[in-house]
Formats: structure tokens, sequence, C-alpha cells
């Protein structure tokens, strides 16, 4: 079986010149929100033969580093197949539970959000659809780490740390909150939407989870993209410089937390530092996909004049532009 013949679903685009399209779009959101949903426990077949997770088998081995560079490294080449499968298991499986973590955070934030939106707000209802859309999706991760039965950790403290201000930007700055919503998805969208069309054969299970989050992250971004369009220009000079330098930021430090290997992944096999380097650092293969994954929240942000001789440093010196 390959992949390449599995459509998914796209972000609805539409150029934002009038609130009436602006809640129009958010209207259609909804709609689909109720038409196409997916419960963790109703539509993924947990306990199917196939959706088992076996190690041995070679389904969670890195081959080629098309996902991951550390694949394609001498280092992982000399581990034995147990062990690659593990390491490509564990990745995995992290990676879920950052997913989980980072949308508590969201939706905590879109709580925050919604609670100060007035009465008759299209807004608020598409807020709780995917409040609850992406509660379920966290479902569906823990579940996942749960049956790998490895003692998989979260993020560290430090990356928690400041988490409760993210939250906070839901409500008193919802457009940089919702540039953190995309540093955080639009990779993670990226790289799944490119191991489903790939050649690889993807385990069921992890196949099934993903085209689920895909399916309805199709949404999630078309929201923010278009709050972003239509609210961004609203704003005074302060907020708007703001959004200038942070985002680059932003972007930069989440693109590498989703797509470079964790520090807990490091920590648990053991991965020299000079792998990594070969892996990630001084891989320019690496770099490209990086900034690919940020092609269109960059786009976004130079559609909104946000880019400056001084941004656009920090755009460069995360490697990022």
């Amino acid at each position: 079986m390959t992949n390449t013949s599995i459509e998914l679903d796209e972000e609805i685009q539409e150029t934002n010149d009038s609130d009436s399209k602006y809640f129009s779009l958010i209207s259609r959101l909804s709609k689909q929100s109720v038409d196409k949903h997916f419960n963790a426990y109703e539509d993924v077949d947990w306990d199917a033969e196939e959706m088992q997770i076996e190690l041995g088998k070679g389904h969670w081995t890195l081959t080629d580093g098309q996902l991951d560079p550390i694949g394609s490294t001498q280092w992982y080449q000399g581990l034995d197949d147990l062990a690659k499968d593990k390491l490509g298991l564990y990745s995995v499986a992290i990676r879920m539970k950052f997913g989980l973590q980072f949308e508590s955070i969201l939706k905590r934030g879109l709580l925050e959000y919604a609670f100060r939106l007035p009465n008759n707000s299209p807004e608020f209802r598409y807020a709780y659809h995917e409040v609850i859309e992406e509660a379920q999706h966290s479902l569906m991760f823990q579940e996942f780490v749960n049956r790998t039965k490895l003692d998989i950790p979260g993020l560290t403290k430090l990356d928690l740390f400041g988490t409760s201000i993210i939250v906070k930007l839901g409500a008193y700055f919802p457009a940089l909150f919702f540039f953190f919503v995309l540093g955080g998805e639009d990779p993670i969208d990226y790289v799944q939407r490119k191991a489903l069309r790939m050649e690889k054969e993807i385990h069921p299970l992890l196949q099934r989870i993903m085209k689920i989050h895909v399916t309805e992250e199709a949404r999630h971004l078309s929201f923010a993209r278009h709050y972003l369009k239509l609210n961004v220009p609203k704003l005074g000079f302060v907020r708007k410089t703001t959004l200038s330098i942070a985002v680059p930021i932003i972007l930069g430090t989440m693109a590498q937390m989703m797509l470079q290997a964790p520090r807990q992944v490091v920590k648990e096999f053991n991965i020299p530092q000079d792998v990594l380097k070969e892996a990630y650092k001084d891989n320019e293969l690496h770099h490209v996909e990086t900034r690919n994954s940020l092609n269109k929240v960059r786009n976004l942000y130079e559609e909104l004049n946000l880019m400056t001789p001084v941004s656009k440093r920090i755009w460069k010196l995360f490697n990022i532009l």
C-alpha cells in the first residue's frame, strides 16, 4: 500500500476584504465542524489487530531520514534493528506528548479569547468547536503514548515556563496568540501531510491519527490565518511592532522544537553531539525543510507588512527566512 492516493482536506482560502466575508468563512468552518468531525474512540479502531503497536517489525524505523534527519546518519544506521525501531517509535510518541501539551495551551488560550466575545459572535461558536476537536486530538495522542508502553516524558519545566502568559494572550493580544498557534501547528501539519503522501508505508494507527489530525487542523489553521488577515491591519503601531519582533522568535523556536530531536530523546538514546550536528545544524536539507514548513505563515507575515529591517535580521538569525 502506498500513501500517494490519500486525499487530504486543505485550508479554505479566501480574500478578507470585508467583515462580512470573514464571518461567512467562520460560519462555513463551524458547519464543517458539525458535518465532518471525529471522536478519538469511535473513529480509531484501537483494538484492531493491524493497529497494535509492536517493536521489532520495522514499522517505526527512520529508514531514509526524510521525516527525521537522524535516520540518515551513520550513527543511526549502525544501530541494531530493534534499537532503530525503538528510537523511531519513541520519537513519534514524544512528539505526540508534546502535541497534546501544546494543544492544552491552545485550548486554554481559545477559551480566554472566547470569554471576552459579545453575544451573537460567530467566533464564539467556532472557538468552542475548535476546543472540542483539539480535546479529541489530545485523547488520541495520549492513548497512542499509553499503548507504546514506553515511559514517554513531556515538555521540560523550562519549555513550559511562560505558558500561562501565552494563554492570557488569547484574551489580551489575540493576534500574537494566533501567530503562536501557527508557529506550533504549521510545521507539524507540513510534516504530517508529507508523511501521508510519501511512498513509504506508515503504520495504520499512525496513519489514521495523522489523517484525522490534518483534516481538522485545516479548519483551525484557516481560522487563525483569516483572523490575522482581518485584524492585524487594524492594530496600532506598538502592537504591530511587537508582532514584527516577537513572531520570528516564536516561529524559529517552535520549528526547532517540532522538527529536531527533543532533548529527552537525545538523553534516552545517548545521541552524540556530532550526530546532532550532522543531522540538523550542518544539514542544509534540514534547514530547507524547516523553512518550507513555515512558508505559509512567513508569507502571511510579509503580506501583513510586518517585515522590517530589524525583524528580517531575526528571521535570518533563526535561519528561517
